[in-house]
């Protein structure tokens, strides 16, 4: 039988046919639907080799190391389907790749499977979220240039794939293209919340804040339906509303949506780490919420799932002064870097192991040894994963050390730099470093402007 995008499956039951079609479909927009379709599809099909595969896949882009059992336990059960189509067993050698740790290895299945299925969105979804894991925008675009010619304009997935370019888009700095093409993504599939939060990011790279809450403002049903990705979105907002200055939107949105429930997952720690990183450089005082922060952090010093997720791990702990799970952390840390075993022990030792060192001298007030070690990892920060609005708070706390340290020159450069990957738009935080540099040379008799060369 086919799917909703025409791709061959061993499914032999419309009804299981029909909740797999609502699994990807779900798993496109980011529902928080898209488990409670997967295991009504593994109860009346248990011998669904590509579903076991997926569910494998789904639990370790959740980056928690006790899961990782639970994965295991996915590979078992695809391996002992003994799946015939050679879609499948990609799949399943993907899974198995991934599990022991190499993406890079998955990612080389999923790019066979895109060669002779282009048209098949669960793939390029994958394919998309584990580029986005390792950092890699300019493999997430050539993949996405590649399999376009499958997705014609009757495609179910069309519109999640323009999202997913425009995300790709903007992630390479193409933002005008970015905007148009997420816009039309949106027009064509009006939950994609991905697609949405692309634009949103054009917003941020090109200081439109304005621009920007009245996009989310007037497409709020666009994320209502998510999973915990809507309080990525809304923190998206609050980054918004603190490039104007409005602290107290900021902190109404931090307390009743990005926190708004308090899990330990890693992406939500993350939204509000980062945030409470950049209200205290702006000098807000953000009470105790590290505290929350920390204690789930504590717990997960030994995880090692995702670079990313240890960064902002130890974020929270440095936020709420945790010396003794801050020394378990690094202790961690330094081991994985140096077992460099898999693709994430090789991303913790550069750039993991000097971002982790800057964020420890930063919480110890050591500005010169925070901006040496923040400033040796930013080249290659990338590699940690995520987003340019998410690794800007290693910006900005490299920019600050810098200037607390009296880098002047340096710190001045990293923010020219900064500039440059914004085509020359300055937000609120640029204008205001500008001017405590220019402070800071007047204090020491130097003038507005750096000495020549």
């Amino acid at each position: 039988m086919l799917d909703i995008f025409d791709q061959p499956t061993m499914l032999g039951d419309p009804a299981a046919l029909a909740d797999w079609n609502a699994t990807q479909m779900a798993f496109l927009a980011h529902g928080a639907s898209t488990p409670q379709h997967l295991g009504a599809v593994l109860a009346a099909a248990p011998d669904f080799a590509l579903g076991h595969a997926v569910k494998g896949m789904f639990y370790l882009l959740l980056g928690r190391r006790e899961l990782i059992a639970t994965a295991q336990d996915a590979l078992r059960l695809a391996k002992a389907a003994q799946p015939s189509h050679p879609r499948d067993r990609a799949y399943v050698a993907a899974l198995h790749l991934w599990l022991n740790g190499s993406l890079i290895g998955a990612l080389e299945q999923f790019a066979a499977i895109l060669r002779d299925y282009p048209g098949d969105a669960l793939t390029m979804k994958l394919d998309h979220a584990v580029r986005f894991v390792l950092g890699d925008a300019p493999g997430m675009r050539r993949t996405l240039e590649q399999v376009m010619p499958g997705y014609g304009a009757d495609h179910a997935a069309r519109g999640y794939l323009m999202g997913c370019y425009a995300f790709a888009l903007e992630e390479t700095g193409d933002y005008d293209r970015a905007r148009s093409t997420g816009r039309a993504g949106l027009d064509l599939s009006a939950d994609d919340a991905w697609g949405l939060h692309a634009v949103a990011h054009v917003h941020d790279m090109t200081g439109d804040s304005v621009g920007g809450i009245a996009w989310l403002e007037a497409r709020e049903t666009a994320w209502a339906h998510c999973n915990n990705f809507r309080y990525h979105v809304w923190w998206h907002k609050a980054l918004m509303h603190l490039d104007l200055g409005q602290i107290d939107q900021v902190m109404a949105l931090y307390d009743r949506q990005i926190r708004a429930d308090k899990t330990d997952d890693y992406r939500d720690i993350s939204n509000a780490t980062s945030l409470l990183s950049r209200l205290e450089l702006e000098g807000v005082d953000v009470g105790d919420r590290w505290e929350e922060l920390a204690d789930f952090s504590a717990n997960r010093t030994a995880d090692g799932c995702l670079v990313f997720a240890d960064l902002h791990y130890l974020m929270a702990l440095v936020g709420d002064h945790r010396e003794t799970a801050i020394a378990e952390m690094m202790g961690r840390l330094h081991r994985d870097a140096h077992a460099a075993k898999t693709d994430t022990h090789r991303a913790m030792a550069n750039p993991g192991l000097s971002a982790a060192a800057g964020l420890e001298a930063f919480g110890e007030a050591r500005y010169s040894a925070a901006f040496v070690n923040l400033a040796r990892a930013r080249t290659t920060l990338r590699q940690a994963g995520g987003s340019h609005a998410q690794r800007d708070v290693f910006e900005r706390l490299t920019i600050d050390a810098g200037i607390r340290a009296g880098h002047l020159d340096e710190a001045e450069a990293i923010l020219a730099e900064r500039s440059a990957q914004r085509k020359g738009h300055e937000d609120a935080y640029a204008s205001a470093r500008h001017a405590l540099i220019a402070a800071g040379r007047r204090a020491s008799g130097l003038g507005n402007h750096a000495p020549a060369a």
